[in-house]
C-alpha cells in the first residue's frame, strides 16, 4: 500500500513537472512571436519608408530654347541638368551661359532657357551677371507676385518709376512701354507687352507674374 502511494505520488511530481514545462514553453513561444511581430513590423515600416523616399518625385516646367517643352517628372533632389537633358536639351539657339545647371529642382518649378537674341536684348537694357540670371522661376522664389503695396503693376497706367520696379526693366525700357501706350492705346493684355521693343521672352517670362491690365 505504501509503495503504490510512493509510485502514485511520483507520477504526480512527473505530470506536475510536464506541465510546468509546457506552461514555461508556452508563455516563451508567445514572447517570441510577439518579439518576431514586431521587429518584422519595424522592418516593414522601414522598407515603407525607405520605397516611399526612394519613389519620390518632383514636377517642373521646362521652356524655352529647349527641344521639347513643357511638363516633366524628375526624382527628388534632381538638378537643372537633368530637367534640361529630360526635355531634350537645348536647341542651337539656347543662350546657356548663365544657366546653373548645378541647381537643385523642388517641385513646382519652372526652367525657362533664354535665346541669344533675347538675351541680347535684355543685355542692352540692363548689367545682367549669372547670379542674377538663372532663368529659374520659383514658386518660393525672393520676388513675390505683388509689389511692395501688395498689388500688381498695372502697365495701362503706370508711371516711369513703378515700371522701373520690374525685374529687368530700366528707365530706357519704361519709357518705351509709356511710348507703346501713346501710340497704340492701352494694352489689351499682359502678352502684348512683348510688342515694346526691348522686351523678349525672356524679361516677359520674369515679369508677367507681377503685372496687370
Amino acid at each position: 500500500m505504501q509503495k503504490l502511494k510512493k509510485e502514485q505520488k511520483i507520477k504526480i511530481a512527473i505530470t506536475l513537472f510536464v506541465i510546468i514545462i509546457a506552461i514555461f514553453y508556452y508563455i516563451y513561444s508567445q514572447n517570441q512571436k510577439e518579439i518576431f511581430f514586431e521587429e518584422s513590423k519595424q522592418e516593414n515600416e522601414v522598407q515603407e519608408k525607405t520605397e516611399e523616399t526612394e519613389n519620390k518625385k518632383i514636377i517642373v516646367h521646362v521652356s524655352g530654347a529647349v527641344k521639347n517643352e513643357g511638363i516633366v517628372e524628375l526624382e527628388e533632389g534632381a538638378r537643372v541638368a537633368n530637367a534640361i537633358e529630360k526635355a531634350g536639351g537645348v536647341r542651337d539657339d539656347a543662350y546657356t551661359k548663365d544657366i546653373n545647371y548645378a541647381l537643385k529642382l523642388e517641385d513646382g518649378m519652372k526652367i525657362y532657357v533664354p535665346t541669344i537674341e533675347e538675351t541680347k536684348q535684355e543685355k542692352e537694357e540692363v548689367n545682367i551677371n549669372s547670379e542674377s540670371s538663372n532663368y529659374i522661376i520659383s514658386s518660393n522664389n525672393t520676388k513675390t507676385n505683388e509689389n511692395s503695396n501688395g498689388q500688381k503693376v498695372n502697365i495701362n497706367n503706370a508711371d516711369e518709376s513703378k515700371l522701373d520696379e520690374l525685374p529687368g526693366v530700366g528707365p530706357s525700357t519704361a519709357q518705351k512701354i509709356i511710348q507703346y501706350r501713346k501710340e497704340n492705346g492701352e494694352f489689351k493684355s499682359i502678352d502684348e507687352l512683348k510688342n515694346v521693343s526691348g522686351i523678349g521672352e525672356a524679361k516677359f517670362q520674369k515679369i508677367k507674374d507681377l503685372i496687370c491690365v
